[in-house]
């Protein structure tokens, strides 16, 4: 949103994509991981001698320049002692160092970040390893990108490359150290930069979260040592073209530059292999030459494909990949590798008759289903957790995660690719990447330098992505469109970097000249909303692709809350909407929770305590992201003005957040995160707000047809005050709806707050869907005509405090759990026990060890579910036997009107 004096050597700035390799820094994660050998940093890195080889710097001591009075070249000389210095892994900004060096308490919890002083990292800091080469033979480059903001480049004493040339923390640098590595131990230094997102093309984090006080400045992604021959092979990728509809061939290109770093002719063989076909070029190069390799279906038939492994997302099919591997050999001696896995898809986003970005992906229709990514607020990477939210992800039916900036390793990417996660990439908004347009942003205008930095960004994250079948768009603007020159700046660099996925001039309702219109909208809402804000089309109702929108607060569960906040903070919590909420955001429109707070006492009554506030909370949240999703999800096949595509701001926070979240920072899963599941399930039943309509949406690919609708409608005490069911019910695939049946207007005896159930069976009378609304008689009154940027007032709210008279229910629960390879499932059997007519609502389950502590992460089959007298359902967790620490599983269960207990799970 958003919202020189020392003799330089000869170097090379390749613009590239960067292969790295999967590490890890010291951190202790959101499963409170400690690091097992956390000075591993000290160790020195082993660079082997074979040609080819990319390896990267295993960690850097690091330490403040008031701290260091030796010169440069002391520093950056092999042996010099960094006594006191701090020792931290490969990947680390100055703050993530010093946390993991247990300099500063947990900053997550309570206001502990105020506490660090901002004064210690306006200065540059120096980042330093060791490395040792056997065989200097070979030539040497040092590759990176990452660096927030700007750092001077050191090797063995010697400055190699200026700030002024390394800025930016998208721009690609190889460097040629050649002449300065000798055999032994080697020293590469780096005097970082502070960082000003308002001044430098790098990443800030505007309302997201507290920025951290260092503002990320460090070294965030890989520094490779690459090993080779006289002869280099970069930038390897594969252009591929798919035949759509049929999807029978397709046509895959081959590209690669070999460069001649000798000052010699010489005649390099380039050899390799792709999707089986075996690839051979001799290619003569003249003195430092560079040539670009070529290999096409016209003079190699081979790349032509029949009957292709097509890439799909999650639920729509599967993701296979292809593999390239290229050999560069110099007289029979191998000089250079290059290799990249790479996916066959297809993806086109036209505008729709009314202006809207429709996507589609292998011919196919895509309602973009989607949640705005956030990385760790340190910048540090952590595969697992990563690879832990794209599986949630997965789990609730999104089909799309948003990167406004923040763009992660390749790691990130390669995840995506295999677990079929669409990603939209772009630039961030209001900071020096929209400071000549967007008036919120830092105002300055570009200077060449940094138009220059700009066009490098774009080509270096052209390359490094286009290869992913997993991305499915760049947006070159977020907030704001680029000017004509500077969209033409981006687009010649991504037509250079042959990224043929399409490209969006803003994620709002924004045009560039050459792109045209963004066929998005980001009209919000940011805060809360009810429910059937989502039905309306207009604003962020569901209508065209809205690319950032939500409900805004989203309060964790209370084992979450009680991780992050001190008791006095969730008193203030619960009893003071106008408290000024430091885990919600630095901005003053969000620093409170009192919009939200009104709208859940004005409907479900002022809660009690701070049990009673939580519990309130994730029916609100439930209610919310459920509507919003299914929302979408019906009007995705409306004849006139459809919806395209949402994106719930956001997936997941950076840090431990009271906003913007389907997913907390410790994995933990509250109502937003089951409701969006809900919402989204391949089968699904719904209610819609606005017409009172039961619709049936089909996200499977194939059409049902005997299906089984029954809606009935109850008052909080059970008693039944409607009820229909229809058969022979029938819908087509990918997306489509019908509608089963509408509820009257109004039904005789019921009270002001009802509950309706609606289950949904298939032809062989299993249930499929299950879905339970909580609805009043009196509507949620909206007053579109004060919307603002962030939200539509609300000025009369829904009747849900009938809730609160349901009589308490006994819901027993029987558990097991088997366990093989390092997984356990446990499955949960409930029952509500009640001898009467109420029903049991919102029950949640949750597996807890021994000390009552959840196991995280772990995907529930459904979860925060409603069951009638003598009914039963079963659910199943999946999650890490790791996780238990040990101990026996339990299971944990509460819900609305039942008391909490917690059972052993044999």
């Amino acid at each position: 949103m958003f919202p020189r004096t020392a003799r330089r050597l000869p170097r090379a700035v390749a613009l590239l994509a960067l292969a790295g390799t999967v590490t890890a820094g010291a951190w202790a994660g959101p499963r409170d991981r400690t690091d097992p050998e956390p000075h591993r940093s000290a160790r020195i890195t082993h660079v082997p001698a074979a040609a080819g080889t990319s390896t990267p710097l295993a960690g850097y001591a690091v330490r403040s320049t008031a701290q260091v009075t030796d010169s440069a070249a002391a520093v950056s000389s092999p042996g010099y002692p960094a006594a006191g210095w701090y020792r931290t892994g490969p990947r680390a900004t100055v703050l993530a160092a010093l946390l993991a060096n247990g300099v500063y308490a947990d900053p997550f919890r309570s206001t502990n970040q105020q506490k660090m002083a901002r004064a210690d990292f306006q200065v540059p800091w120096w980042y330093r390893s060791d490395f040792t080469v056997e065989d200097t033979a070979r030539r040497t480059f040092l590759d990176f990108s990452g660096v927030v903001s700007a750092a001077d480049v050191y090797v063995n004493g010697r400055r190699v490359a200026e700030a002024a040339d390394v800025t930016g923390a998208y721009t690609r640098h190889e460097l040629d150290i050649t002449p300065l590595v000798g055999s032994g131990t080697n020293t590469v230094a780096f005097r970082v930069r502070p960082n000003d997102p308002n001044s430098d093309l790098t990443m800030g984090w505007l309302d997201w979260l507290q920025p951290p006080p260092d503002r990320n400045m460090g070294l965030v992604r890989d520094v490779l040592v690459r090993r080779g021959g006289p002869v280099a092979l970069r930038d390897a990728h594969v252009v591929t073209e798919l035949a759509v509809p049929s999807l029978a061939t397709a046509r895959l290109t081959v590209k690669a530059r070999a460069r001649n770093d000798s000052g010699t002719p010489v005649t390099a063989e380039i050899s390799g292999s792709v999707a089986g076909t075996r690839l051979t070029r001799t290619v003569p190069l003249a003195a430092h030459e560079t040539r670009t390799v070529t290999f096409t279906p016209e003079d190699t038939p081979g790349l032509r494909l029949t009957a292709p492994k097509v890439w799909w997302p999650a639920g729509m099919g599967g993701q296979p990949l292809y593999d390239l591997a290229l050999t560069a050999s110099v007289a029979g001696t191998v000089s250079d590798t290059a290799a990249e896995t790479f996916g066959i898809r297809d993806v086109r986003a036209p505008l729709n008759a009314d202006g809207a970005r429709q996507y589609r992906i292998n011919g196919r229709r895509l309602l973009v289903r989607g949640g705005g990514w956030s990385p760790d607020e340190f910048l540090r990477w952590d595969r697992a957790y990563a690879e832990d939210r794209l599986k949630y992800a997965v789990d609730l039916g999104l089909n799309t995660l948003r990167l406004e900036g923040h763009l992660e390793p390749d790691e990130f990417f390669a995840l995506a690719d295999r677990y079929g996660v669409l990603t939209l990439p772009g630039w961030e908004c209001c900071d020096k990447w929209e400071g000549d347009v967007n008036p919120s942003g830092s105002g300055k205008k570009w200077t060449d330098a940094d138009h220059l930095v700009a066009r490098a960004s774009m080509a270096a994250e052209a390359a490094r992505l286009r290869d992913h079948p997993s991305v499915l768009s760049f947006l070159i603007g977020s907030d704001s469109a680029p000017d004509a020159t500077i969209e033409r700046e981006y687009l010649d660099a991504l037509r250079a970097a042959d990224f043929t996925a399409p490209v969006v001039p803003a994620a709002s309702d924004d045009s560039t000249p050459q792109l045209g219109r963004s066929g998005m909208k980001m009209s919000g809402p940011y805060d809360w909303v009810p429910p059937g804000y989502w039905y309306a089309k207009r604003e962020g109702g569901a209508t065209g692709f809205n690319s950032e929108t939500s409900a805004g607060p989203s309060i964790p569960t209370l084992d979450t809350l009680r991780r992050m906040l001190t008791p006095a903070e969730l008193d203030t919590l619960w009893r003071d909407p106008d408290a000024r909420q430091y885990h919600r955001s630095p901005s003053a429109t969000f620093g409170t929770l009192a919009l939200y707070d009104h709208a859940l006492a004005g409907r479900y009554g002022a809660p009690t305590g701070l049990t009673d506030y939580v519990r309130k909370a994730q029916l609100t949240q439930y209610e919310n992201v459920r509507a919003q999703f299914e929302a979408y999800g019906r009007n995705a096949t409306d004849a006139e003005e459809p919806a395209t595509g949402v994106v719930h701001w956001m997936f997941n926070s950076g840090w431990t957040s009271l906003h913007w979240q389907l997913t907390d920072r410790y994995l933990d899963q509250n109502g937003a995160y089951f409701g969006a599941k809900k919402a989204n399930e391949p089968l699904h039943a719904q209610y819609s707000y606005d017409d009172r309509s039961v619709v049936v949406v089909n996200n499977r690919h194939t059409g049902e047809h005997g299906l089984t609708v029954r809606a009935t409608l109850f008052d909080p005490d059970g008693t039944r005050r409607w009820d229909r069911t229809v058969t022979g019910t029938a819908v087509d695939g990918d997306g489509a709806r019908t509608t089963a049946l509408t509820l009257p207007a109004s039904v005789s005896g019921p009270a002001r707050t009802h509950l309706l159930r609606l289950v949904l069976t298939d032809a062989g009378g299993t249930e499929v869907s299950r879905n339970v609304y909580w609805l009043s008689t009196v509507p949620d009154t909206l007053d579109w005509d004060d919307t603002d940027w962030y939200h539509t007032p609300t000025t009369g709210y829904a009747d849900l405090g009938g809730l609160t008279s349901m009589g308490r229910v006994p819901v027993t629960a029987t558990a097991v759990t088997r366990s093989a390879g390092g997984t356990s499932t446990t499955t949960v059997t409930l029952r509500n026990a009640g001898t009467g007519r109420t029903p049991a609502l919102f029950t949640d389950v949750r597996v807890v060890d021994a000390q009552d502590r959840p196991v995280l992460p772990v995907r529930w089959s459904d979860n925060e579910v409603s069951l009638w007298p003598g009914e039963e359902l079963t659910l199943t967790a999946t999650y890490r036997t790791g996780d238990l620490r040990g101990s026996a599983p339990r299971v944990r269960v509460s819900g609305w009107n039942a008391p909490e207990r917690t059972v052993p799970s044999a």
